[in-house]
Parts: structure tokens; sequence; C-alpha cells
């Protein structure tokens, strides 16, 4: 779709190249480094994402299902890709035929795979989830790992070459709850081939537990310049928002504005009409909480966000006219709004905001 509004994301490729090569800087040069580019790499762009991060130092990807793997296989990308996720048949006989390294949980998983390898002749490497407190999938009891064994032993073509589990609370106040899930990952993997590759931490976990960092460590959040929690000065967001003003006008004191008339102006002011809404995926519930930057000052968000226009309070900001910038996410002179700031707002996490906009905006890149 041809985007004729200038409201799009811009995503700084060596921004993401920096914050891949801060984190590997920390660890020990034998870990593998995989970087997780699952929901199209955060909402940045899964195949470049994946190319910079490659470059940067990393040399595994993660997905979570098989059509996201398919998607970087198709764009040339031959980097051993896990998919993190639970797989059905369809999904089952992508990974192979796209030679992805799937996750298995049990020994149907295992049966599956290697039905669709003996159907094309094909060889599959699979890495084992442990389910160790996070609750999702996996094996969870020492019974459920040796099926899985016995399983793989009929299934000459399913290699098993990893195992891994999440952390449920990597970023909570207290680390005992982490602690318990390593030791469970300890007693569970004694029980597997000792050349594979175990791995535990993601962005939390590298940052908290590095006596869990095994064999690989799982890159995410931290590689688009967020912290999993707290904050810290090392890492820098990639990706910025960008509209533009379609309209400004002045009002009088006691006018309403958008729908529910939930504003009314306390006096006279400047009011700027942005071509952007929840349509965009800049939430409706921002109405009122949020502030976008134009002309490189704070501007508040007034009334409901629509659809496909929102309105701010541009009278601190001065000489403002169609067409000048906005910048809902990003940098514009000293001020800065990013996704944690947005997210707090409305009780939720960066993720979330990251993965906000919609198809009809388009992203840009730099490098």
């Amino acid at each position: 779709m041809i985007e004729y509004r200038k409201n799009y994301t811009e995503i700084d490729l060596s921004i993401i190249a920096k914050n891949v090569r801060t984190v590997c800087s920390g660890l020990p040069d034998h870990i593998h480094k995989l970087a997780v580019v699952k929901a199209d790499a955060y909402g940045h762009g899964a195949v470049p994402v994946a190319e910079t991060a490659l470059s940067a130092g990393a040399d595994f990807l993660g997905v979570a299902i098989p059509e996201e793997g398919e998607e970087l296989r198709h764009a040339g990308i031959n980097a051993p890709i896990l998919v993190l996720g639970e797989v059905n048949c369809r999904g089952a006989e992508a990974s192979v035929l796209e030679g992805l390294t799937q996750t298995v949980c049990d020994a149907e998983d295992v049966k599956v795979l290697g039905e669709f390898c003996r159907l094309h002749g094909r060889t599959v490497d699979v890495h084992l989830k442990l389910d160790t407190g996070m609750g999702r999938i996996g094996a969870r009891t020492e019974d459920e790992v040796l099926r899985v064994l016995y399983a793989l032993a009929e299934e000459p073509s399913v290699k098993l070459t990893g195992a891994f589990t999440h952390f449920a609370d990597a970023d909570g106040v207290s680390e005992d709850y982490t602690i318990r899930q390593i030791e469970r990952f300890e007693k569970l993997t004694a029980l597997l081939p000792g050349n594979i590759i175990r791995h535990a931490g993601a962005s939390s976990g590298i940052i908290r537990f590095p006596q869990a960092y095994y064999d690989m460590v799982r890159i995410g959040i931290v590689m688009y310049g967020y912290y999993p929690f707290g904050s810290g000065t090392e890492l820098e967001p990639a990706l910025s928002w960008y509209t533009e003003v379609a309209y400004v006008k002045e009002i009088s004191a006691g006018e309403c504005l958008s729908y529910g008339c939930t504003f009314r102006s306390s006096d006279k002011m400047k009011v700027a009409t942005l071509a952007v809404g929840y349509g965009d995926g800049y939430f409706r519930a921002f109405s009122g909480k949020a502030e976008v930057l134009v002309g490189g000052r704070r501007c508040p968000v007034i009334g409901r966000i629509c659809m496909d226009q929102m309105l701010v309070d541009v009278t601190e900001a001065k000489r403002v006219q169609k067409g000048d910038r906005a910048v809902l996410i990003g940098r514009d002179g000293n001020e800065r709004i990013d996704a944690g700031e947005l997210a707090a707002l409305i009780g939720t996490i960066p993720y979330e905001i990251l993965l906000a906009p919609s198809r009809r905006v388009p992203k840009q890149y730099i490098e």
C-alpha cells in the first residue's frame, strides 16, 4: 500500500548493531548469541534486523513460529533459526523443508517430525523445551524427558542439538524463583547428551543471571534498546515513529474537542490535528495522557484519539503549521519519548507499544 501521509516508523539499523555488540561484549567468546526476531523483530522488520544482528555478532536467530522462519529463509538467510514455539503438523513439515531447528516438547512432536523427514528424505535439528516454571510448554519431569529421548532413539532423522528453558520472573524483585528454575534445568539437562547447546537466559537473564549463560543466550528486547527492568545508558532505542501536522487552528475558551466532548478548553489555545490514530496503532487509551513532540516541545494529547486523527495542544510550540513533523516515539531536540514512557501511561510494557504500528504505517530504514 502506498502511504501518502508522512506517517511512518524509522528504524536505525546502526543502533540495532550497536546494541547487539554491546550485549555481546559482556559475554564469554564461546557462547552462542541468538537474536530474537519473532513478531517481525518486535515490530522493527524481521529480515533487515536479522541481517544486521548476524553482521554484529549473533550467530543464531530465534522466531516464534515456522512461518517466521520461512520468511527469513526465503530472504536468503542461511544462519541457524530456532523456532521457539510448539509446532503442529503443517508447521513441522515447514521446519523440515526449510531447515529450521524446531522446538520439541514431547515424544509426539518427535514422531511427527520424523514422519516428515522420511517423507522428504531430510533430517531436522531439534531443541527440547524444558518447562522449569514458566508453565506454558515443555517437558516438566524426568519421565517426560526420558520419553522424548526414547522417541529420538527411534527417529534417527530427528537430531537433538539443544535444550532450553525460559525464566518466568528473571526481572522480578526476588531471584529465588529463577534460582529454582536454574536448579530444575540443570537436573533435567543432566539426563541429556553432553554435546548439545543448552540455553536459558533471555534479556533479563543475560543481565542478572550470568550463571545461566550455559552455551547460548537469547538476545531479545535489549537488542531493540529497552531494558527488561529499570533503565540504563548503554542501550539506545532503534525505532522512532513520526507523523505530520494535518491542520492547525486556534480555539476559544469553552470549546469542546473530539468524540464525547471529553475535552473543553479553559482558555484560548492553538490546536493541531495529527494524521494518525488508533487505526495506525496509536492506542485510544493514550487519550488525555500522552504527549508528542512538535518543534522540540512536549505537546499534550487532548480529547479522544480517533481512528485516523488525533488532537494536540501546540500552544507552547509557537510556530506550528500544516506539514510539520510530529514525533510520537523518538527524539526532537533535547526531548525524547520512548516506548517505555508510553507503556507506563496505560499499564503495559514496551514490547506491546513497539508492536502496535499497523500495516498502514510503513517502515523506513537508516544505517
